[in-house]
């Protein structure tokens, strides 16, 4: 990776550009003149560049701001930490600007404690707890002193917690004895030599600070064990020396094995056992056997607190770091290694910026070169390997050298390129091997369980486990689509280019006996001129949508493929339909197939998926016994699907969107192992046949206008599990749907057709018991029966556009989510039933209802606007939110989904993933338990303050919709413990010290405005003068 001077400096966090080697923070009138005039002097002494204070500061400059800055460009920072320290508003913000950046990146802070007890400093007591007290007093009612104060408690136990040096005037010795101690330390530290990260390491200072986000500094007990991992070439270990430099100075003893895989193969495993114990404690041993090094290094190792990039936790000693580099997610997993960053590519201004100083030594690039250099970075796709080598590569070369070279590399990778990429699919199995060239040469793009099941026929096996080793081994990626939010498999464009190149090379002249074929222009060469051979297994077509393809066969050309297990046509056409399909295939998709039949010499025995999508089939007929997956979706011209008995073996079903489809054969209603039957869409269909599907899951007869009934279950069907018709004409179901038992999710929208009539309802309740998803939208019931407490198992109930629904008589048990928007009929009274505080108090239910309701009485807090706050301590209450909106600003529904958001103590956190975004509408009420909507509850813990009031606040915002129009709390009285829970601000009242307590000893507490003088304007006086100064 690689940085350009121009637009990032060189960071002190990772490169030790410091300005100073120690920043001094301390309070001048405790000891500017003695021990920290003393220290300053002492360092300086022994060359160690040290900030003390303002004498270093260009005349002119504001202060603050040129300490912060001070801070920032140093590498060591040494709090004196004196009896006065904290009554000086000025020390404290120094320190939380120090501890920022120690949480930033890493660097260490060596408190002293003068004259001081640690315990004072981190429990805010003694002469600290008064200071304190003090700022209190003089902050009033200032929400953001508050903070401040929040912030400078933090910081002063975060201090505290270091490992530090004590020092008591009156009998701990000599001060320049302890001072020698102290810059000895210093010394030690700044003399370590940092590792080379690179010449120009572009985008390296933010991921170091994401790695060191990961870890816990304030452990001292703790052996934490972090993974970086990513695909070859993308800068894991450049990552991994610029964390080691910018964690180094926090370590005695600091070890970074490189490349562990080459030198583990080269002289063995004890080799880099020797290598670590000579580097960590001085023991030069020749070990003879991997197993001698074990108990060796456990012993020697785990006294000590150390740094090393490389066993087990129990190696290391209390504190210790291990880092990890590997392209296998898996390793980290298996080796219990939780904490795991993965590493991406560049960006594309980064990708640019890198390429420029590696290609062009500068960052003036002549216009003239733009185009050029843009064409690079996007074959480089962010990879800093390949943008290193290219630009290395092309480094004073003219414009047309750029462009030829670079078109080059799009037929054939750079050897060095391919070389270092390779190194990943070298080290699979066989199996893995082959899947990861089928996905990089024809099916990146595809849907993961599409690709499962094309996978699985072709080989014949289940081939999960292998895609799972190739996403653990950073060579393929899921990605969820975006519009259809389904996981789509894909991998980088140059491990794509390196699995091509892989089959390229089984015949770099003749593409004919390569095993895979992808290229369309090869496939039509080998098509029109005859020149397939039994090499070939999977013939993958799909031509750009501006290029018009015509393959001018005769048909017989696959009969030289003997062993082509796969063929699919994504688009072209074809002069002849195939006279010919050898009997080895097992999976054919075929788009626009270009004849009504199917070679009659074709055997059925290895056939397992067709995907026959948008052909001219009249009816089907099928002999294929082996067959999993049938796909007929949008064949227009299919009218009917006649005798399937044969069809054994079929898993999956589908004929949606076959408009002119009028008859479906019985016999699809016997097929033992079908398990997905899709019907949805087929518009003419009225009638469907009897079912007896022993193994299916899932059924889908949405928008099939016509359809007047539901089919008949004949026996008990254990299996199904997700029902959907939507916009159907059904009418009625049949008394054989009880036979449905093992039912989870349905769907029964009414979308303007007929709907689910009132004397229905009951006896349908009934039928569903075990439903847990039951969705009811768009039907004209007027009455959701009290039976509907009966479904015992139901958690979500959607009852959506409703618009008849008055009453809701009954809430089952376990009942979690409702929602009725736009019921614009249900009563009040059914509203306020469904707000009653019995029904919720117990906790965790989401419920979304019509109207505009006033907050409930029994909630503890209302307010106007769209936010609130409210303060608490030792931890994170459980509450549940109601809101109500009168009017909001008019958009798409999916432009106003409203997020809540959770604020302690500044700490922003994110809606839990699995929460509900909330559809705002005019008019309508939403009532929700927030223990479900966050994640890392458990953090959210730790951020608090224990024994402190920590401030908290929920807002629900949305630049498109005006702010909702009341907003109310509720803390769960069985679940949180009252007392530490308060609506307004805690630090607005005071405990007054001993002095006036009452004679009875009980505490007394006071409003600020009563103790506080009235002349007192609440401007706290910030005693900035004295900071470092008598």
């Amino acid at each position: 990776m690689a940085m350009l001077q121009s637009s990032v400096s060189s960071s002190s966090s990772f490169s030790y550009g410091f300005t100073y080697d120690v920043f001094l923070s301390f309070r001048g009138s405790d000891t500017r003149y003695r021990f920290t005039g003393n220290l300053n002097r002492a360092l300086c002494d022994k060359g160690i560049r040290t900030f003390m204070d303002d004498r270093e500061l260009q005349g002119g400059e504001e202060i603050t701001s040129s300490l912060f800055k001070a801070i920032e460009e140093s590498r060591i920072f040494i709090p004196v930490l004196s009896i006065n320290y904290a009554s000086s508003s000025f020390c404290l913000d120094e320190l939380v600007h120090i501890i920022n950046c120690f949480k930033e990146s890493g660097r260490l802070v060596l408190p002293i404690f003068y004259d001081v007890e640690p315990s004072h400093v981190r429990h805010h007591t003694g002469s600290y707890g008064k200071a304190l007290d003090d700022h209190i007093k003089k902050f009033q009612n200032n929400k953001d002193s508050m903070e401040r104060l929040q912030k400078w408690k933090s910081a002063l136990t975060q201090t505290a917690n270091f490992s530090g040096h004590h020092f008591n005037p009156a009998g701990n010795g000599y001060e320049h004895e302890f001072i020698e101690k102290i810059v000895k330390y210093v010394s030690n530290k700044i003399n370590h030599v940092p590792l080379y990260v690179a010449d120009f390491p572009v985008g390296i200072e933010s991921r170091v600070l994401k790695v060191n986000s990961l870890m816990d500094f304030g452990s001292n007990g703790e052996v934490q064990m972090l993974g970086i991992y990513g695909p070859g070439g993308m800068g894991k270990t450049t990552l991994a020396r610029a964390v080691y430099n910018s964690l180094a100075d926090q370590f005695d003893d600091l070890c970074f094995l490189h490349d562990v895989r080459g030198n583990s193969a080269k002289y063995g495993l004890e080799h880099l056992q020797g290598k670590l114990l000579s580097k960590l404690v001085k023991l030069d041993i020749k070990l003879g056997d991997v197993y001698e090094g074990i108990p060796i290094i456990e012993k020697r190792l785990h006294q000590k607190k150390l740094e090393v990039l490389a066993g087990g936790f129990r190696w290391f000693g209390p504190g210790s770091i291990v880092i990890i580099t590997t392209r296998d997610k898996q390793l980290l997993a298996h080796h219990g290694i939780e904490r795991a960053y993965k590493l991406h590519k560049l960006n594309e201004k980064e990708a640019l910026e890198l390429l420029t100083w590696k290609a062009l030594k500068n960052n003036k690039v002549d216009t003239n070169f733009d185009s050029v250099l843009h064409h690079a970075v996007t074959y480089a796709s962010g990879l800093p390997l390949a943008l290193e080598v290219v630009g290395s590569n092309l480094f004073g070369k003219n414009i047309g050298e750029w462009k030829s070279a670079l078109n080059q590399y799009e037929r054939i990778p750079d050897k060095k390129i391919q070389e270092i990429l390779k190194v990943s699919f070298d080290a699979l199995g066989e199996a893995e091997q082959n899947v990861f060239l089928d996905i990089a040469c024809c099916f990146k793009g595809y849907e993961l369980k599409e690709l499962e099941d094309v996978l699985h026929a072709h080989y014949g096996n289940c081939m999960k486990y292998q895609i799972r080793v190739l996403l653990d081994k950073s060579l393929l990626n899921i990605k969820q689509c975006q519009w259809s939010l389904t996981d789509v498999v894909t991998l980088h464009a140059l491990i794509e280019k390196m699995g091509k190149e892989i089959v390229r090379k089984e015949s770099p002249k003749e593409p004919g006996r390569r095993s895979r074929l992808w290229f369309h222009k090869d496939i039509i060469d080998v098509l029109e001129a005859n020149k397939g051979s039994s090499e070939i297994e999977i013939i993958y077509l799909e031509c750009s949508s501006s290029e018009k393809v015509v393959v001018d066969w005769k048909g017989d050309e696959l009969e030289k493929m003997q062993k082509l297990k796969t063929l699919i046509v994504k688009n072209g056409t074809f002069s002849n339909g195939p006279k010919y399909l050898p009997n080895s295939l097992r999976v054919l998709e075929w788009q626009k197939y270009p004849s009504r039949v199917i070679p009659s010499d074709f055997s059925q025995r290895n056939f397992l998926y067709a995907n026959y999508s948008k052909v001219t089939l009249h009816h089907l007929s099928c002999r294929f016994v082996n067959m999993r997956e049938l796909n007929l979706d949008n064949c227009q011209f299919l009218t009917r699907i006649h005798d399937v008995s044969n069809l054994s073996n079929l898993e999956i079903f589908s004929f949606q969107q076959c408009k002119n489809l009028i008859e479906i054969h019985k016999s699809v209603g016997f097929l033992n192992k079908l398990e997905v039957l899709n019907a949805e869409g087929c518009s003419k269909l009225m009638s469907f046949p009897p079912l007896k599907l022993t193994s299916l899951d899932e059924l889908r007869l949405s928008d099939c206008k016509n359809l007047n009934n539901f089919p008949e279950i004949l026996g008990e069907m254990n299996n199904i599990k997700r029902i959907c018709w939507e916009n159907t004409s059904i009418k009625e179901v049949p008394v054989s749907f009880q036979n449905l038992t093992k039912l989870l999710y349905l769907t029964i929208k009414g979308k303007g057709m007929v709907r689910l009539p009132n004397e229905f309802l009951p006896i349908f309740v009934m039928w569903s018991a075990y439903v847990r998803i039951l969705d009811l939208s768009g039907n004209n019931f007027t009455i959701l029966p009290e039976c509907i407490k009966d479904c015992h198992l139901l958690s979500d109930l959607i009852l959506d556009d409703c618009k008849c629904l008055r009453e809701i008589r009954g809430i089952p048990l376990n009942l979690t989510n409702l929602s009725a928007a736009n019921c614009k009929s249900l009563t009040s009274s059914c509203r306020n039933m469904l707000l009653n505080q019995d029904l919720h108090e117990a906790g965790g239910k989401e419920f979304y209802l019509p109207g505009f309701a006033r907050i409930p009485e029994w909630f503890d807090h209302r307010n106007m606007g769209h936010k609130f706050s409210f303060w608490f301590r030792n931890k994170l209450p459980s509450f549940a939110i109601c809101f109500s909106t009168k009017s909001v600003a008019t958009a798409a529904w999916n432009d106003i989904n409203i997020l809540p958001t959770l604020i302690i103590n500044g700490n922003k956190f994110r809606r839990n993933r699995h929460g509900r975004a909330y559809i705002m509408s005019t008019h309508h009420t939403y009532l929700d338990d927030m223990i479900r909507e966050f994640v890392r509850r458990d953090y959210m813990d730790e951020i608090g303050l224990e024994n402190e009031w920590n401030h908290a606040e929920v807002t629900y915002e949305h630049p498109r919709v005006e702010p909702l129009t009341e907003i109310g709390i509720h803390f769960f009285k069985q679940k949180n413990n009252m007392d530490d829970i308060q609506f307004t601000d805690p630090y607005k009242r005071i405990k007054l010290n001993d002095n006036y307590n009452d004679d009875d000893g009980d505490d007394v507490f006071y409003d600020v405005d009563d103790v506080l003088d009235d002349d007192n304007d609440g401007v706290f006086d910030d005693d900035e003068d004295d900071h470092h100064s008598e």
